[in-house]
């Protein structure tokens, strides 16, 4: 379980193919505090730590996770963001996040507001997004603006967009999404009745 609050960007390395599974190496700043078989989310998708050496680590993602993510375009140079698990002595700033990529959304707007920026996404299917909710984008606890049908919002702070990397993204960009899941769960209820 994590919160969405990012700790720190980190960077690809290099990466490895080996059959349908991709070893990626990762720079980070925390290397040292980690072990081998902690899980660590990497732009909201949970990975476990199979290899350390100073200052990167190694995590393998399966086929399905490289259908589900982003993490497919990923290469040498790639920032991304990064947070370990949550500690369950500590407070829960962000909200509940699984690490369970939903689903890609593409970025279609980024407006700035001078001060801040709205970042806009669509993505497809059966997802719902709840205005003032809870969503988690590449990793990011953050709440939904402007939510309808397939499309919604986020605002991002000056120090969000300086400490993640919202600041690298662009228009036509795909990110992580994870929908909150309690919504997800009220959402299978009323499905079911």
């Amino acid at each position: 379980m994590f919160t969405g609050i990012i700790e720190e960007v980190g960077e690809v390395v290099s990466l490895r193919k080996e059959g349908t599974n991709v070893h990626f190496e990762i720079h980070s700043p925390f290397t040292n505090e980690l072990k081998i078989d902690q899980s660590v989310a990497h732009n909201g998708c949970c990975l476990t730590v199979v290899n350390l050496d100073n200052s990167s680590y190694t995590v393998t993602a399966i086929q399905e996770t490289l259908d589900k993510t982003n993490l497919g375009s990923w290469k040498a140079g790639t920032k991304i963001n990064l947070e370990r698990c949550m500690m369950l002595n500590g407070r829960l700033d962000g909200h509940i996040v699984q690490g369970h990529v939903d689903t890609i959304a593409k970025c279609t707007e980024i407006q700035d507001l001078n001060g801040s920026w709205k970042f806009t996404f669509s993505f497809f299917g059966d997802f719902i997004t709840v205005e003032k909710g809870s969503i988690t984008v590449n990793g990011t606890s953050l709440t939904v603006v402007d939510s309808v049908d397939n499309s919604f919002s986020v605002c991002i702070i000056p120090y969000t967009f300086d400490h993640t990397n919202f600041n690298s993204l662009s228009v036509g960009d795909q990110v992580n999404i994870e929908f909150d899941v309690i919504g997800k769960y009220v959402q299978r209820i009323l499905q079911k009745k």
